[in-house]
């Protein structure tokens, strides 16, 4: 299985004595993420928007789902960032071609490549934009969503990205899943408008330094939370999808939750508003098209067939356990 898979991927499958892990920020998280980035939108773009809600919403998960069919997809979603010293962000490039010429091609895509990528999205919606292609308007925008809200996770900055180096293996899934499924509901959602980035990549990599720079605590917060709290009430078990999981207790994951002081909330805050700022931006650099498509929306019979593959290969758990990266 790749990496970042086995600490991020969904694992419904559960046998007494694992705890569960799903996809970064849970499906819940993703699909949140992007219908609130909606409301961050100027009128000339919410229409359209609103109107695709649904689509939005269910396809911010695609992605995660294209790890099992992909190969090339998983990279797409973090970057290690301490795999580049104990400054990374001084002797790391921004601009890809500088960093392939200093690093190489596949050493990046090892260790992650989710800041470029999200301006590879950024630029095909905004060629989807200046083509006017609703489908691709729609796919780019539920994707790039996804990938921003990937970099807003400081779990998705480290080698450690699941605790495995410090014994709190399924702390990935802890952080980004378990808590905002449990209090997302309660986060307050003020994010403001969305305005126009003219740096995106200034913007993206500011972003994966607040994340990295938050990710130390996330370890050491729950490691004194565990050595403290009863070890006879940090799991419970929940029934999910017909079967028994183990997980983390309610009552553990709201100390966690309290002891995190509202990191959780402001990261998912924030990704929500980059979303809406990057649509928006990418509508701006298309010279501001009129949102407007006549006729309902429907899938092209390519599109379709690809996403029905992706759902099978969900289901099924049809992918390679052996092409694992720690």
């Amino acid at each position: 299985m790749n990496k970042k898979l086995l600490g991020s991927l969904l694992s419904l499958i559960i046998v007494p004595g694992t705890v569960v892990t799903l996809f970064a920020w849970g499906f819940w998280g993703h699909q949140q993420i992007n219908y609130a980035a909606i409301f961050t939108l100027p009128p000339e773009m919410f229409g359209f928007y609103k109107e695709h809600v649904r689509f939005i919403t269910e396809h911010a998960v695609d992605p995660d789902k294209r790890r099992y069919a992909d190969p090339n997809e998983a990279p797409r979603h973090f970057i290690d960032l301490d795999r580049y010293g104990d400054h990374p962000f001084d002797s790391l490039p921004t601009r890809w071609d500088e960093a392939v010429a200093k690093i190489g091609e596949d050493t990046l895509k090892a260790h992650g490549i989710v800041p470029w990528h999200i301006q590879t999205m950024l630029f095909r919606l905004t060629s989807a934009f200046k083509a006017q292609d609703r489908e691709r308007i729609l796919r780019n925008s539920a994707d790039i969503g996804h990938y921003i809200g990937d970099a807003h996770v400081p779990l998705h900055c480290t080698r450690n990205y699941n605790g495995q180096l410090t014994g709190q293996h399924g702390i990935h899934g802890f952080w980004e899943s378990r808590l905002p499924e449990l209090y997302g509901k309660e986060y307050s959602r003020i994010t403001g408008t969305a305005v126009y980035i003219a740096n995106p990549s200034d913007v993206i990599w500011q972003i994966l330094r607040e994340s990295y720079a938050a990710h130390d605590s996330v370890l050491s917060i729950e490691k004194a939370l565990s050595k403290s709290f009863p070890a006879d009430q940090k799991y419970s078990y929940e029934e999910r999808g017909g079967q028994l999981i183990k997980t983390f207790s309610v009552a553990y994951s709201k100390a966690y939750h309290q002891a995190l002081d509202g990191m959780v909330e402001r990261r998912f805050n924030k990704a929500v508003f980059l979303v809406g700022c990057f649509w928006y931006t990418a509508w701006v650099n298309a010279g501001m098209p009129i949102m407007h498509f006549k006729g309902e929306f429907i899938l092209s019979k390519e599109a379709k067939s690809e996403i029905d593959s992706l759902n099978v290969k969900l289901s099924t758990g049809s992918f390679d356990e052996h092409d694992h990266k720690d």
